[in-house]
């Protein structure tokens, strides 16, 4: 090969994202994403709002009646979508927590990215883990398709977040330059909003429901800008474009819950005519302008099916399935959802939903609808909702958000009941439907591998040794060609690490700095570069700090780092310990009282898991035998279950005995847990304990008053156990 020739494959090879060849088109793929609505648009039939440049789009596109996320709040909703994979299942389920998933785990675009497209992010992340270098070309709030090279398809998102819950309540500057500039035919009036029956009907609610759709409205015309910007740049025949929704609407009872209030989306794809035959070829007229889909569709379902779009295999370890492309699987029977911690609380909850029929297994029914966030609560409807209950004068479905605990599980008829007030579980007539949906939320959360179940202290003590984050292994870099003494031959250069789940990153010595995200090429193959040239590469994993950069002289002998062995994976120590089943089959015996359910309960107080001890107590103390203060076999219990070797079991315990008024040093013991222990959830946990034990945790007032700088979430409920015992006489 002739140096000129070499270099000239050289030039291409270091575009890194091999160009697509002219004879195998793809399509371009642009997402314009919006947050927190549910399908409150006028295409969707909704005679309040006012949205004609969506619903114009509608016209053009396949609208989809039956689109669920599969959790009621943002981020675990976009780690489930980046990824195709349930959040339960790679550990990222709990809201903000730092995931180490599995080492297969990926974001999508890497898939789009090694085929050759040019993928950026206008600029939400939110996946419950700190977005890889490999993830995207771009993510900024300037990026767009316009940075790709000449011909190469692109994938980009542009997200709104105009319709966000906060904008509902206290907009920013923008927004309200956005709204105020709409016509005062496009301003909607709260006297004729449509409030449902889950809110009281007042001023003050009417008011944030007219907020939201005005959002909705100001959000319509960033829409329309997009699409022009398509349009002007030529590639509107060229791209498909998807407009859909984060989650459902941003308010009371809708975000961070189960419902479809919280579940269910809009999403509205439109696919040029030259693509129908090629995304549908045995139906191309179900992707004609205004073709309505009832399917259900799942968040999950959104990476296998941009992959099927654009050419791409399946990866295996995917949990959704394609509804479009040559992959294209038949439509589903269920879609599943999770809630897990919302900020600082926690709660635990499982949904199926087939085409008519809900099902919600409350595993903590001992906590109320009603539980303080305090982000939430800055809604002033929750706040109206809260002043009416306090005042007595809450009346009919509202009241039973303030139901002091959950029924175990919950039924609802879609169809008959869309706003789900009436739970038909206890209904004989929905027996076998009841039967049916519980065993499938069974069969879904064994499937999935599902940790909800694990208690966040302990999962996180899985995933992070003492709070600890691992550093992944430095790259290993060696020539695949052999070198020719003629003249100077570009070089082929292989990465490679002996950890499962690295990724590559690697640029040429230009100068800048090291984390500068624009230097860095996604690695895929080997490629080749001139003797002599310098080359900088890290690599990178998910959950895992990226390894050190690795500088190497094309040239020299082979860069073989040290690699330090890490501990086992999560996933493969709780796959191997059968916990799962186990905790399944505990919490079956959720909202018995019997002497079967008691000895249950007793016996799994010796499980070797921690986290079945925890479900076990956590049982036991909603029987009598554990309020009843006088018994002394459960004093003496809960005495050595205070030193248990599990923090969160202690945690527990201890509660318990300062509520059978058996102190001792356990508020103190509950204070220095809340202080000192390395892990933010036990943390949380023992400051959680202290605020719902009130007055009679004013000895550790001092640890609590300090406790409130200590982080976002353990800092707001230190805030609430100081106010609440400042405000006790």
């Amino acid at each position: 090969m002739q140096l000129r020739s070499a270099l000239a494959v050289v030039a291409v090879c270091l575009l890194a994202e091999v160009l697509v060849a002219a004879d195998s088109p793809r399509p371009n793929v642009l997402w314009i994403s919006t947050e927190d609505i549910s399908p409150d648009l006028g295409c969707y039939g909704d005679a309040y709002a006012v949205t004609p440049n969506i619903d114009q789009f509608a016209t053009q596109a396949v609208r989809y009646n039956a689109c669920f996320t599969h959790a009621g709040v943002c981020a675990p909703s976009r780690s489930g979508l980046i990824t195709g994979m349930y959040p339960p299942s790679i550990g990222t389920q709990h809201m903000r927590c730092k995931g180490v998933p599995p080492a297969e785990v990926r974001c999508f675009p890497e898939y789009l990215r090694v085929a050759g497209y040019y993928c950026t992010n206008n600029s939400k992340t939110d996946y419950q883990f700190d977005p890889p270098l490999t993830a995207w070309n771009e993510s900024s709030g300037k990026a767009d398709w316009r940075g790709r090279k000449p011909g190469q398809p692109f994938f980009s998102v542009i997200n709104f977040t105009t319709t966000h819950e906060s904008q509902i309540r206290n907009p920013s500057a923008q927004t309200q330059k956005l709204v105020a500039a709409l016509p005062e035919t496009a301003q909607h009036d709260p006297t004729k909003a449509a409030v449902p029956p889950y809110y009281p009907d007042t001023p003050v609610v009417r008011r944030d429901l007219a907020n939201y759709a005005d959002n909705i409205t100001a959000m319509d015309g960033q829409f329309a800008e997009v699409l022009a910007k398509l349009e002007a740049d030529g590639l509107a025949d060229d791209t498909i474009v998807w407009f859909w929704g984060d989650h459902g609407r941003g308010m009371s009872r809708c975000k961070r819950w189960l419902y479809d209030s919280g579940t269910r989306t809009p999403l509205l794809v439109r696919i040029p005519e030259k693509w129908r035959n090629k995304v549908r070829p045995d139906d191309a007229a179900a992707l004609s302008p205004g073709a309505v889909n009832n399917d259900l569709v799942a968040f999950v379902d959104f990476a296998p099916t941009m992959l099927s779009l654009c050419g791409i295999s399946l990866p295996k370890h995917f949990q959704g399935q394609a509804f479009l492309g040559p992959d294209r699987q038949p439509p589903r029977q269920y879609v599943y959802g999770h809630r897990d911690r919302m900020d600082e609380t926690y709660d635990l909850i499982r949904m199926v939903r087939d085409g008519r029929f809900k099902y919600l297994r409350n595993f903590m029914p001992d906590v109320s609808y009603s539980q303080d966030i305090a982000y939430m609560n800055e809604m002033p409807t929750m706040r109206e909702m809260r002043r009416l209950h306090a005042a007595g004068e809450l009346t009919g479905p509202p009241t039973l958000w303030f139901r002091p605990t959950k029924p175990v599980e919950e039924l609802f008829d879609t169809q008959a009941d869309p706003h789900e007030i009436n739970n038909l579980a206890g209904d004989p007539q929905y027996k076998d439907v009841l039967e049916r949906m519980r065993t499938e939320c069974r069969r879904w959360m064994t499937s999935i591998g599902d940790t909800g179940l694990i208690p966040e202290p302990e999962f996180d003590e899985l995933k992070r040794l003492g709070g600890e984050w691992q550093r992944t292994a430095p790259p290993q870099i060696a020539e695949t060609s052999p070198k020719m003494a003629a003249i100077p031959q570009p070089i082929s250069i292989r990465l490679s690490s002996p950890l499962p789940g690295s990724r590559f990153v690697y640029s040429l010595a230009k100068g800048g700095s090291d984390a500068s995200q624009p230097d860095w090429v996604l690695y895929n193959e080997a490629f080749l570069v001139p003797v002599g040239t310098q080359i900088r590469a890290k690599a990178v994993r998910i959950g895992y700090r990226d390894s050190e950069p690795v500088r190497w002289k094309a040239g020299d002998a082979p860069q073989i780092a040290d690699a330090e062995a890490l501990p086992p994976h999560w996933r493969a120590v709780v796959d191997h310990s059968g916990v799962l089943n186990r905790l399944l089959d505990l919490k079956a015996f959720d909202g018995r009282t019997d002497q079967e359910t008691r000895r249950a309960y007793r016996q799994a107080l010796q499980d070797p898991s921690p986290a079945v001890r925890y479900w076990a107590l956590r049982g036991l103390s909603n029987l009598a035998e554990v309020t009843n203060r006088d018994n002394p076999n459960v004093q003496m219990a809960l005495e050595r279950l205070a030193k248990d070797s599990s923090p969160l079991v202690q945690i527990l315990a201890m509660r318990l005995l300062v509520e059978r008024n058996h102190p001792g040093d356990h508020i103190a013991a509950l204070a220095k847990l809340m202080r000192t222990h390395p892990q933010d959830s036990v943390r949380l946990h023992a400051v959680t304990a202290l605020r719902d034990l009130g007055s009679k945790a004013a000895p550790a007032r001092n640890d609590l008053e300090a406790a409130v700088k200590d982080g976002e979430y353990t800092g707001r409920v230190a805030q609430t156990a100081v106010a609440k015992l400042k405000s006790m006489p």
